[in-house]
């Protein structure tokens, strides 16, 4: 019993292994190209190849080792990559996000000299 309750919570921990390097490879796919060169990371090319290794790895290959390496590759993703893309892309996926205008300035809105 005991070791089926522990083959159950390695299911569910592939599959959100699985989830996350999904979620990862398609956040990837969605950031515009020249924003990966803008914000000094490789390319988009580069990860798309990584994540969707991870991605491959963990449906195909029951090595935890190497599920283990996709789930780091995910994980730089989440904490290094996406966070210096958003703030290059102003905010996600090549859209601008949040309350400001376009006549917004670094310390505020600019309102002609007035």
């Amino acid at each position: 019993m005991l070791m089926q309750g522990f083959a159950g919570f390695l299911g569910l921990l592939y599959l959100a292994m699985v989830i996350l390097a999904v979620v990862a490879l398609v956040m990837a796919a969605l950031f515009r190209d020249d924003a990966y060169r803008a914000a000094d990371k490789q390319n988009k090319g580069f990860w798309l190849i990584i994540l969707g290794i991870a991605v491959a790895v963990n449906l195909l290959v029951p090595m935890l080792f190497l599920q283990l390496a996709g789930l780091v590759a995910s994980i730089v993703f989440f904490v290094d990559v996406r966070p210096a893309l958003k703030q290059v892309s102003g905010g996600g996926f090549g859209r601008r996000r949040g309350g400001g205008s376009s006549s917004d300035g670094p310390y505020g809105p600019y309102n002609g000299g007035r």
